[in-house]
């Protein structure tokens, strides 16, 4: 086996990633609300020695109810219950720094981390769109560098916080009737431009110290945000060049900011459709796509791109005239990646939609198992990639065949564990336990 393996997290979604994946006909269109779905799920992924499951999370509802399941349970809840169900594989939620506080996110994740015994993982967002903004008391979503310059603040309070007890405050002694170490807990007395804390956090330290830290923006702010705090990246690349030239640019921004390239990991989002031939693959592809709604995708596409929907006709190319990435407030990497492919493959409204729904800007693939882990390893070789974010397109069929089709050929090949080696996420993504910075000379003795 290499030195350098690669590293699998399961993106779960519903019924699939595809927004017609609902549709089918052995889908369970409640998926998203069932715990029993989740749990099977994360039983088939921790079987398959992945090194996480991860859920997305949004302030709003997402799109529009009648296009596909919208509804989403808390995750930070969700998987608290998948950490009883559940004993080695890492738990990631995502949560947001615009309309979160610091010390109620860092106590959520701590007793996430110390629920499961040190498998937590926080995706960091700082939410783009007025909708959510108007759910907290706000007219319009703050401008994009303010959501970034709150985040790299809220980073700052949120591992102090962490840092607030020492790995050797708790004594536990009976006799002395001592139960923690007064001097090894501390109140860290933030003064900032967006927060006062003054902590310290009523959690104790936790197993992992502090959940990984992910982060999943590829725009200027985001990528120099990752630089600073990420341990893994999401990211949404089409193109193995594209994704190629994302990966080159974060490990040198990484190293820029003075830490170890191979310390953040870069996780590429795969949608894979998977069939015993290629022809049985693209047939179940095409069966998805003729099941999006385009009314629906039109209408979600046009808020993307910042536009108003009738200016999109289905069966012509995007407009000439477009918003800038520079005038979206919203996601604007994800508008860029999505202009910038309809325009590089001639796209039309209806062939962009058609992408889209399967993916929503990540790396589609249709055919068998062995072409998908040969794609995969490919990027993982060509300096692409250090792992993946997997993307069924259809769940749970479509991990049933990448857990027990895709992986064992990637075992073969000497490119993914067998067995977990560890027992923390961050023992799985191969990456150290944060030093504590308030009681440094405590966690090294």
């Amino acid at each position: 086996m290499t030195d350098r393996t690669l590293h699998f997290n399961l993106f779960l979604h519903d019924t699939g990633h595809h927004e017609a994946s609902w549709r089918l006909p052995d889908a369970d269109p409640h998926a998203n609300l069932s715990l029993a779905a989740h749990q099977h799920l994360a039983r088939v992924a921790e079987e398959a020695k992945f090194d996480s499951v991860f859920l997305a999370d949004s302030p709003v509802t997402w799109g529009d109810p009648g296009r596909r399941p919208s509804g989403k349970l808390e995750p930070t809840v969700l998987l608290a219950a998948l950490a009883a169900g559940t004993t080695r594989i890492g738990l990631i939620a995502t949560a947001s720094t615009s309309y979160n506080e610091p010390y109620n996110l860092a106590r959520r994740f701590a007793s996430l981390d110390h629920l499961s015994g040190g498998r937590a993982g926080w995706n960091i967002v700082t939410t783009a769109g007025d909708a959510a903004a108007r759910n907290f008391g706000l007219e319009d979503q703050p401008l994009h560098r303010t959501r970034y310059e709150r985040a790299d603040e809220f980073l700052d309070v949120a591992t102090k916080l962490w840092d607030s007890w020492s790995d050797e405050a708790i004594v536990a002694d009976k006799e002395g009737g001592v139960h923690a170490r007064r001097d090894a807990v501390a109140p860290i007395d933030h003064r900032g431009v967006h927060f006062r804390v003054d902590g310290p956090l009523d959690v104790p330290r936790s197993p992992q110290a502090y959940p990984l830290l992910v982060q999943a923006g590829s725009s200027e702010d985001g990528k120099e945000f990752a630089a600073r705090w990420a341990e893994a990246i999401f990211t949404a690349q089409p193109t193995l060049a594209e994704s190629q030239a994302f990966y080159a640019d974060v490990k040198r921004r990484v190293a820029a900011a003075g830490r170890r390239p191979e310390h953040v990991l870069v996780l590429p989002g795969i949608v894979p459709v998977i069939g015993e031939t290629e022809a049985e693959a693209r047939e179940l592809d095409a069966e998805l796509d003729r099941l999006i709604a385009p009314q629906y995708a039109l209408a979600q596409l046009a808020r993307t791109l910042g536009v108003a929907p009738d200016l999109l006709a289905l069966d012509e190319p995007l407009p000439a005239e477009l918003p800038s990435e520079d005038e979206i407030e919203g996601a604007k990497s994800r508008r860029t990646l999505i202009v910038d492919w309809a325009r590089r493959d001639g796209l039309t409204v209806r062939e962009l939609i058609g992408r889209l729904g399967g993916g929503r800007g990540h790396r589609t693939f249709t055919g068998t198992a062995t072409q998908v882990a040969d794609t995969i390893q490919h990027y993982f070789e060509n300096g692409a990639a250090d792992g993946f974010n997997i993307m069924p397109a259809v769940l749970p069929s479509g991990l049933d065949a990448f857990a027990g089709q895709v992986v064992p050929i990637l075992q073969e090949r000497g490119l993914f564990r067998r067995e977990y080696d560890g027992v923390t996420l961050r023992e799985h993504y191969g990456l150290p336990r944060p030093q504590n910075r308030l009681h440094g000379l405590l966690a090294a003795g």
